[in-house]
């Protein structure tokens, strides 16, 4: 039986919106034999219409009004590229109460408003799909909701945001500071004019907090993840870090504790030894724990026209393939089942336990590590490995660094109030999180 074209219509041809128009016509055969049927973009909405039209070129209707594919009859799909909080909520919530099937690629959408728009979305019996929302076109999302779901998960580690790999990456080969290395990132293209959301862990909070609620089937709580960013990072740390035998990543961490899930961002020393810690550049890698499984990798492109193309139309075809599945016997959009979600809540730092790495500022003289110990030592803090660096030439002070064993961050947090007030110690501790995933 031959079935009749998937319409579809297409909000925001900006780079990823062109990459789908491009892909899915230039594979358009290949796509079909897989989908079963054809898929066709019938209509685009964009606020460059010159751009749109010169794209299109007559394939496709060409409209300035989002919310009019929103509405239209003879739209069965709406890809969602505009991006952002605002409008693209309404957009979406409009196409679902309209029976329309959703796309996006919209990470700080779902983090934000997913648990409204999933509940929206399941009244009306529509799909909403979203593969392209993390790690671009890396499939992590059917790996977690499909291709796992035999498995407890026990943790997610990933390097998803392209931008602060690429600086960190910079950082650690040629020794350069932050500024500079954002500089080269934005002369690139791989960083924002403002760069806030990547550079500040925001962006790899929304996509964190998207794989936690596949994992453990708990609604998205991105209000309540721990992000810190590497604005602040030295080179000398990475440098550091770097003589002990670890790398230093942003890492987008979730794991079942417990008292409920971790749901963390953060730089984090990993063991050089480990595959993620040689993810270089902007490249994306996930790494997940399932009790069954054992470890798996996920690795490619999490950004750019095409790979987070491929991801839209992968969605693309799902719909197609389930068109007319009983909304009932579709994969649920987080995994679990709707009334199997669990009210787990997210652990705050102070109650995760962790390892650490210290580097001290501190007097050259005789003393001070013993001073130092002995603090860490009446807060139960043991320490694995320590060095401190020769002095400069001239200089009466040098650096004292650490690395301790497994401890709750809220003793660490108090053993270095207590550091810092030390006479020996000149200013305030660098403190980094480091992980071993065992």
């Amino acid at each position: 039986m031959s079935l009749g074209a998937l319409r579809v219509g297409l909000a925001g041809l900006g780079t990823v919106g062109g990459g789908t128009w491009t892909v899915l016509n230039r594979n358009s055969d290949e796509i079909q034999r897989r989908a079963g049927r054809p898929i066709n973009i019938t209509a685009v909405a964009d606020l460059d219409q010159a751009k749109a039209k010169a794209l299109t070129s007559g394939k496709a209707r060409v409209l300035n009004d989002a919310m009019a594919l929103a509405r239209d009859p003879e739209i069965d799909v709406v890809i969602e590229l505009i991006g952002g909080y605002g409008f693209a909520k309404d957009f979406v919530l409009e196409a679902i109460r309209n029976a329309k099937h959703v796309v996006t690629a919209n990470k700080a959408l779902l983090a934000a408003h997913g648990n409204e728009i999933f509940a929206a979305a399941r009244q009306r019996g529509v799909m909403v799909a979203f593969e392209a929302a993390v790690a671009g076109g890396i499939p992590i999302i059917k790996a977690l909701r499909e291709g796992l779901t035999a498995n407890r998960i026990e943790w997610i580690a990933g390097i998803i945001n392209g931008t602060t790999n690429f600086i960190l990456s910079e950082m650690r080969d040629k020794g350069l500071p932050f500024e500079a290395v954002l500089k080269e990132a934005q002369r690139l293209g791989y960083a924002e004019a403002d760069p806030t959301f990547d550079v500040e862990g925001v962006d790899a909070a929304h996509k964190a907090t998207i794989i936690s609620a596949i994992a453990f089937g708990v609604p998205m709580q991105f209000d309540r993840a721990h992000i810190e960013g590497i604005s602040s990072l030295q080179a000398k740390d990475i440098a550091y870090a770097e003589q002990l035998g670890y790398r230093i990543k942003l890492l987008g961490i979730t794991k079942r504790h417990a008292d409920g899930i971790e749901l963390r961002v953060h730089p984090t020393l990993i063991s050089s030894k480990k595959l993620i810690a040689n993810v270089e550049g902007a490249m994306n890698a996930v790494w997940v724990k399932g009790d069954a499984v054992g470890d798996t990798m996920y690795y490619g492109k999490g950004a750019g026209a095409e790979p987070t193309a491929s991801a839209v139309i992968a969605d693309l075809v799902d719909v197609a393939r389930m068109l007319t599945a009983d909304p009932a016997n579709r994969v649920p959009y987080l995994a679990f089942q709707p009334d199997q979600m669990a009210a787990l809540a997210v652990v705050p730092i102070a109650q995760v336990r962790s390892c650490y790495y210290l580097r001290l500022r501190v007097k050259d003289q005789p003393g001070v590590l013993a001073d130092i110990t002995r603090v860490l030592a009446d807060g139960q803090i043991s320490i694995d490995t320590f060095f401190q660096r020769e002095p400069d030439e001239g200089m009466a002070e040098t650096d004292v660094v650490l690395i301790t064993h497994q401890c709750v961050e809220q003793d660490m947090q108090a053993a270095i109030a207590r550091i810092e007030k030390l006479p020996t110690v000149l200013a305030k501790a660098v403190m980094l999180r480091m992980e071993a995933f065992v």
